[in-house]
């Protein structure tokens, strides 16, 4: 069943356009129908990052809420796998997060969670969109029976002392300089303050929000500034993340960027090392590097791969009994700690290992030499491109080219009219080559629809 209004994480758009009071309250009227379960009083808690539409999404929120009964905890700028974990510990009965990640801030979105701090399934989020197209006048709640919203305070500390206890208590980070860029999003207070808690010397970039900044060459998206400081400030270490700090880049001692997939080898090795993997096994996606793959299994670490999209690393690692899981682009899921990637707590877990090793970051996270990778996206305006015979044998032809020295991914795009055409093996040239043969063939298709 296609969706009218959720993605793969959430609802997103762009603000006052797609995301207008209109669709917030309707969401909140709806989602609040859906999580009413008992005749206890219900209660949700929203946060939010930096953009400036943020507080007009929060207001209509709040009033969808309230209109069908619901008290409202306000959290104020807090990052995305924090609120995932405060509507657990605070028994909420939903939580929202108000961001649209790491995109600029001309856009925004709602994305929710249940009571257990997880994502919500297909299944609840198709009930939410039916509400949202229904008239609701008669199911809200009486005069005596609104809810009321607050603003809590103290969330920052309890995310802190959250985040410091995912290391062991006589692990320090004494001796340690630290850059860390919170992409002037929703981490700018808690980070730092954090890092500093744990000994580190902190230099902080990224945490002067003025609602129009965010992800603005900043932050995983842009870790080029990042780059540049550590070098400036002979710094150890280098720490991005995004608008909403549920995503992590780490920068090495000579500015170097470090993926999600070297990140994910550090871990993995270092938890099998210590009996804290669950299994012999991890979960990535399809466009995690052959590289890794390769490095896991010569550790006797098994990779198992999901479509992209963090919900499905993760639904995936429930089903398997897998506790770490993540994405190329630094979405890093540690089940025993969160339900949701937390850029914060998986840099952490790197920080552990380069105090434990007592080596350089540029030797501690370069653990494979990754596979060359081509990625190249070929637009088109309407049809099935990847439907056309002459399509099908391009893939084909260039999958024989290949003989088996690498992989071909194609995949269509699940927010714009773009088929993205992946390719990575030993020999970079051929890569190229199998690659513009589909990427060709995809144009001439294109070209005739």
């Amino acid at each position: 069943m296609v969706r009218k209004y959720f993605g793969t994480d959430g609802i997103r758009g762009r603000a006052n356009s797609l995301i207008t009071p209109e669709l917030a309250l309707k969401v909140g009227q709806a989602a609040g129908l859906v999580f009413q379960r008992g005749d206890h009083r219900h209660r949700v808690v929203i946060g939010k990052d930096t953009r400036l539409s943020g507080y007009m999404i929060e207001n209509a929120l709040v009033a969808g809420f309230t209109s069908v009964g619901m008290d409202v905890l306000l959290l104020g700028p807090m990052p995305t796998p924090a609120v995932a974990m405060l509507t657990k510990s605070m028994r909420a009965d939903l939580g929202v997060m108000i961001s649209a990640s790491h995109n600029l801030f001309d856009d925004n979105g709602i994305k929710l969670f249940g009571p257990a701090g997880f994502k919500l399934s297909d299944d609840v989020e198709t009930q939410i969109e039916q509400l949202m197209d229904e008239n609701l006048d008669k199911r809200l709640a009486q005069s005596a029976s609104l809810g009321r919203a607050r603003r809590i305070d103290g969330v920052h500390d309890r995310y802190i002392e959250f985040a410091k206890r995912t290391l062991p208590r006589d692990l320090s980070l004494d001796g340690l300089r630290v850059v860390v860029d919170c992409a002037n999003g929703a981490a700018y207070k808690v980070v730092p303050e954090a890092l500093w808690e744990l000994g580190a010397d902190v230099i902080s970039i990224g945490v002067e929000p003025d609602g129009f900044n965010i992800n603005k060459d900043c932050g995983s998206t842009s870790p080029e500034t990042l780059s540049r400081k550590v070098r400036e400030m002979r710094a150890d270490i280098g720490i991005a993340l995004d608008g909403d700090a549920d995503r992590v880049i780490i920068v090495d001692e000579r500015g170097h960027v470090v993926d999600g997939d070297q990140l994910l080898a550090v871990i993995a090795q270092s938890w099998k090392d210590d009996g804290r993997l669950s299994k012999p096994g991890i979960v990535a996606t399809v466009m995690s590097n052959l590289g890794l793959e390769r490095y896991l299994k010569e550790q006797g670490i098994e990779l198992l791969r999901t479509p992209v999209g963090d919900r499905y690393v993760l639904e995936q690692m429930q089903k398997g009994g897998y506790n770490l899981g993540g994405e190329q682009s630094g979405h890093i899921i540690m089940s025993d700690f969160a339900t949701t990637g937390d850029g914060f707590v998986a840099a952490l877990q790197v920080l552990a290992v380069v105090q434990r090793l007592g080596r350089p970051v540029s030797e501690v996270c370069h653990r494979f030499e990754p596979m060359p990778q081509i990625l190249k996206n070929v637009r088109y305006r309407t049809g099935k491109p990847l439907d056309n015979p002459g399509v099908k044998s391009a893939i084909v032809d260039a999958e024989k080219r290949l003989n088996g020295s690498g992989r071909l991914l194609i995949r269509p795009s699940g927010t714009e009219p773009v088929i993205r055409v992946m390719g990575e093996g030993d020999n970079r040239d051929l890569v190229e080559e199998a690659v513009d043969m589909v990427v060709s063939a995809l144009g001439t298709a294109s070209a005739a629809a």
